[in-house]
C-alpha cells in the first residue's frame, strides 16, 4: 500500500491544475485533479485526501462553499488559490475554514512549499482522545493541554491559567497552523451573546504569551490584520 500523501487539485483552469500537480508528482506526492466544485465534493466523499488545494473562482458552486461544506465533515488540510489579493477576500476565506491562501500567479515551488509545511505542521500536534468525547488532552512536543481538569503543563511544570486562557490555548492547539479570526475565536469560546469586543481575544493572547515564555517548538502566532494560529516550528 503507498503511503505517499494524496492531494486533492480544484481548479477549472485545466492548464493551472496540471502545473500544480506536475510539481506535486515531481515531490512524491500522489494528486487527482477536478474541475468543480460538486466533483470535488463527490470525490472527496468517496476516498480520502491528505489535504486540499481549491481555487476559489469555480463554475457552480465557488471555492468559498466547497471549503465550507469540506470543513463541515473533515478538518483536513485546505489551502484557497485566487487572483483576489484583499484582505477581505483573505479573510473570508479563512472564515470559511481555509488553512493558507495564495494568490494567483504564484510560482509552483512556493505552492510545495507550502504543501510540505501545511502537512508538517498538521502532523506534529496529536490530539489524543480520552475516555469521552469531551475529555481530551492535546500534546505538541513540551506542551499539555487537558481540558476535562483545566490543567497545563509547560516542561514538566503546571502553569496556572484561567479557565478561559486554557480553552483559547485548547482551541488553537487543537487546530494547528489553522488561522482564526478575533470575531471566530470570540464566536467559539466565548459565544454569540458575548458582550465585549475584539480586545478581548487580544488580552486573553497577552496573558497566555506572558505565562508561557520561552517555546521553542510552537508559538500563538499573529496574522496581521487577520487573527492568530499556533504555530508548530520546522525542525532545525
Amino acid at each position: 500500500m503507498s503511503d505517499k500523501k494524496k492531494i486533492l487539485i480544484v481548479d477549472d483552469d485545466e492548464n493551472i491544475a496540471e502545473l500544480i500537480s506536475l510539481y506535486l508528482v515531481k515531490e512524491c506526492f500522489d494528486t487527482v485533479k477536478v474541475t468543480s466544485g460538486e466533483d470535488a465534493f463527490e470525490m472527496f466523499s468517496s476516498e480520502p485526501f491528505d489535504l486540499v488545494i481549491l481555487d476559489i473562482m469555480l463554475p457552480g458552486m465557488d471555492g468559498y462553499q466547497v471549503c465550507s461544506k469540506l470543513r463541515s465533515v473533515s478538518t483536513v488540510p485546505i489551502i484557497l488559490l485566487s487572483a483576489k489579493g484583499e484582505t477581505f477576500d483573505k479573510v473570508l476565506g479563512l472564515d470559511m475554514g481555509a488553512d493558507d491562501y495564495i494568490m494567483k500567479p504564484f510560482e509552483a515551488k512556493e505552492m510545495v512549499a507550502r504543501v510540505k509545511a501545511l502537512l508538517r505542521r498538521f502532523e506534529r500536534c496529536e490530539k489524543t482522545p480520552e475516555k469521552t468525547s469531551d475529555d481530551f488532552t492535546v500534546r505538541c512536543r513540551d506542551l499539555e493541554i487537558n481540558i476535562s481538569n483545566y490543567t497545563v503543563v509547560f516542561n514538566g511544570k503546571k502553569v496556572e491559567m484561567t479557565p478561559k486562557e486554557i480553552e483559547l490555548l485548547h482551541f488553537l492547539a487543537s487546530h494547528p497552523a489553522r488561522v482564526f479570526t478575533r470575531e471566530q475565536l470570540l464566536e467559539e469560546l466565548w459565544g454569540y451573546d458575548y458582550i465585549g469586543d475584539t480586545r478581548t481575544v487580544d488580552v486573553h493572547i497577552k496573558r497566555i504569551r506572558e505565562k508561557i515564555v520561552g517555546a521553542k517548538d510552537w508559538e500563538i502566532a499573529t496574522v496581521w490584520g487577520v487573527g492568530y494560529k499556533f504555530e508548530v516550528k520546522d525542525e532545525a
